[in-house]
């Protein structure tokens, strides 16, 4: 009976695929996390997952001989149903690692989760500075854009380039609030002035009393401190009254290629907003952002390019640490550098922050667009140690002194 139970383990270990020995469960499996129904559906959503699968396919589909699974799921938004489908996924479904995490409050609850049971957890598509201040996590990672890097890019490269006055249109809650707050002091920092805000419920359709006052302000910039649906809406009352062609700039504090591309050229021309990645940026970038078309119908913004990037990384991490076991993968994540289409020469902070350069864009007029998706036109370059906090002072215990 012992010589048989021992000749069938042998067996079983033989027909494993080679190296699988060091992966548990004999798979490695990613799950992406998002809003695939919601106001965020086209910020990340299925568009993700699709990266996401891309990245494995050209890594080979295997790790360490072992395969690789992506799945995904629907958070909805609600940190509860995330949070539920994050413990069902580490408890009984064998995922080693969750990307993506639209949502801030979302991430957050998360990273909770992932940081007791010792998973990795990746984000590109929430914004909090908090997941790699007070909020990091040894196995915790932070990769496309965060709050500072939108506020450093679209405040203070703005003002650079002559944006001097500000008024800003806050969406009422805490995310507008952190936006408004990071970005005015860029704002001051590089000698600009913030005349006033105003303030606006949360999914509010009507911003003609907002947009007045902005308009009234004399302001030189109109800082759109929202997200979603809400800078959609408050770009297109814009342009129905005028403010753009009357001379003041529109900033868009969070906005990307896909929603640019829902308003169209007509409505968003002239709109300067922060993103990390642009297709049509070089030739790395196009080709990436062509494949991704063939696959989707339409080219990546920066989470669906960061999420690429994520996964990517994170299969080198875990060849270099010849494991998938967290601990390990965590630190070569750590160490090693980030070069591909997405980040260049880039590396990870002690926080799990990937510092890496962003752009500050203005969006084309229709005339100066010379193909579909050719919506951009690249202002300034931050560098990624301007964009992002120095870990030393991000508030995270991993990273101090």
């Amino acid at each position: 009976m012992k010589r048989s139970a021992i000749a069938m383990a042998v067996l079983a270990a033989a027909t494993l695929p080679a190296g699988a020995a060091e992966i548990s469960d004999g798979k490695v499996k990613i799950g992406i996390l998002n809003d695939q129904s919601g106001v965020y559906a086209d910020f990340g959503g299925k568009w993700s997952v699709e990266a996401a699968r891309m990245a494995a396919e050209d890594f080979g589909g295997k790790v360490l001989g072992a395969p690789i699974e992506i799945i995904d799921a629907d958070h909805q938004n609600k940190p509860d149903i995330a949070s539920n489908i994050a413990r069902k996924w580490y408890d009984t479904e064998q995922v080693d690692s969750i990307m993506e995490l639209t949502t801030s409050s979302v991430a957050l609850a998360v990273r909770n989760i992932s940081e007791q049971k010792e998973k990795i957890d990746l984000v590109t598509g929430a914004a909090t500075t908090e997941l790699t201040g007070e909020q990091c996590s040894p196995y915790g990672f932070h990769w496309a854009y965060d709050t500072h890097a939108l506020a450093v890019g679209t405040g203070g490269a703005l003002v650079s380039q002559g944006g001097d006055t500000w008024y800003f249109l806050t969406a009422d809650y805490a995310f507008g609030y952190s936006l408004e707050d990071q970005t005015s002091d860029f704002v001051k920092q590089k000698g600009g002035e913030v005349l006033g805000s105003v303030r606006h419920p949360l999914g509010t359709n009507d911003f003609s009393s907002f947009l007045l006052q902005a308009q009234a302000s004399g302001a030189e910039v109109v800082g759109l401190a929202n997200a979603g649906l809400d800078t959609a809406n408050a770009i297109k009352q814009a342009a129905e009254f005028g403010i753009v062609a009357s001379g003041q700039r529109l900033a868009a504090l969070l906005f990307t290629l896909s929603e640019v591309h829902g308003l169209g050229l007509e409505a968003a021309q002239g709109l300067t907003l922060t993103e990390s990645f642009y297709w049509n940026r070089d030739e790395a970038s196009r080709e990436f952002g062509k494949r991704f078309y063939e696959r989707t119908g339409r080219m990546p913004n920066m989470v669906h390019a960061g999420t690429y990037s994520g996964v990517l990384q994170y299969l080198k991490a875990i060849e270099k640490a010849g494991t998938d076991a967290t601990k390990p993968v965590a630190q070569a994540m750590h160490e090693m550098p980030v070069d591909d289409f997405f980040a260049r020469g880039a590396k990870v902070g002690a926080n799990g922050r990937l510092i890496s350069d962003v752009y500050l864009m203005e969006v084309k007029t229709p005339e100066e667009s010379k193909e579909p998706w050719d919506y951009y036109k690249v202002l300034a370059t931050v560098p990624g140690a301007e964009a992002y906090i120095d870990p030393a002072q991000s508030g995270c215990d991993l990273a101090k002194p």
